[in-house]
């Protein structure tokens, strides 16, 4: 059985096309949110917040653009996920891109805003350092759960003992294996039983590719994948390794893979991309994928440890929130 996620907080402030009454005109929704007076929550910030608290809440200005905004990434990020389960697979043909980070960071941003059930797993087959991202609650790994799930059905509790799960978010890891005399891959057969067990338990599952396309796993990475957020960042060089990439995609039957993708523009160092037309690489990339989504380069992301959304700029907590809210569009189906 497959869970199914809960449905959104709220409603938001939908627009709705008035394709029913005059081409091309646009109005906002009857919601209850808009027209009930009570139901409209409390400003939070700035001058709205104080004629609210000095109007003893008789006078609520209305929401500022930004807040606009914000309801409505939020809104798109709750998106029910059709059939009850959907994975996502973040790859990338060159190391060193933020990778593993972006990763944690659309996790995060999922997990923190759904009511649902959110795990990134560890498909890296050179020892990942996915589960480096959050607090270690438990040292076990993807082979130790298959072994724990070979022959029966575990409840969700017993699943939960083989995962790590960010404080501030609610994400839940599943590292790959760290044992140094470990021989045998990560294979394909691995990969797609843990991927039947999680889909019981999870809503979504991001999977946190390997380098390369040819690795042991990365076959039943994209036959299972409902989409891809490709990570690069502001070079020619990982420029071209993921244009690369999409080339590889249509060349290889994943070409829906390839034209629904994700590119998450990383900087991972200040000033990154001085000297990079970046606009060409987001027009590039705008031409032969889904959305460019930018996330800017962060000095806690910098430390390469444990990710905190509360110690995030809010600069890149909203790209967060936007890349969430991105791959949220394609929960639907």
């Amino acid at each position: 059985m497959t869970l199914q996620d809960h449905p959104p907080a709220g409603p938001g402030d939908a627009t709705v096309p008035l394709a029913l009454c005059l081409p091309g005109v646009e109005v906002e929704a009857l919601t209850p949110d808009r027209l009930l007076l009570g139901r409209r929550d409390a400003p939070v910030h700035g001058w709205r917040r104080a004629v609210y608290r000095l109007s003893w809440g008789r006078v609520h200005p209305p929401e500022s653009a930004g807040a606009s905004r914000r309801r409505e990434l939020i809104s798109r990020v709750r998106t029910p996920v059709a059939g009850g389960h959907h994975r996502v697979a973040v790859l990338s043909l060159k190391g060193g891109v933020g990778k593993t980070t972006t990763a944690v960071g659309l996790g995060s941003a999922l997990a923190a805003v759904r009511g649902d059930r959110v795990i990134a797993m560890d498909a890296n087959p050179d020892h990942g350092t996915l589960s480096e991202k959050v607090r270690v609650e438990t040292p076990a790994s993807v082979r130790d759960l298959l072994q724990m799930a070979a022959g029966q059905t575990p409840r969700y509790a017993d699943v939960r003992a083989f995962t790590s799960q960010s404080v501030s978010s609610r994400l839940e890891i599943l590292a790959s294996s760290r044992d140094p005399e470990l021989s045998e891959a990560f294979s394909d057969e691995d990969y797609l039983a843990v991927a039947e067990l999680l889909e019981n338990y999870y809503s979504i599952c991001i999977t946190d590719c390997g380098t390369g396309l040819l690795h042991s796993a990365m076959g039943a990475v994209l036959e299972l994948a409902d989409q891809i957020v490709l990570v690069t960042i502001p070079s020619v060089a990982a420029a071209r390794s993921a244009s690369t990439t999409l080339d590889w995609l249509e060349a290889h039957d994943h070409g829906h893979l390839a034209r629904s993708a994700t590119v998450a523009l990383s900087s991972i160092r200040p000033g990154g991309g001085a000297g990079v037309d970046v606009g060409a690489l987001r027009e590039h990339f705008d031409r032969r994928c889904r959305a460019v989504v930018d996330v800017p380069f962060d000095p806690h992301l910098a430390e390469d440890a444990e990710v905190e959304l509360d110690l995030l700029a809010p600069a890149t907590r909203e790209a967060f929130l936007v890349l969430a809210a991105t791959v949220g569009d394609g929960f639907g189906g």
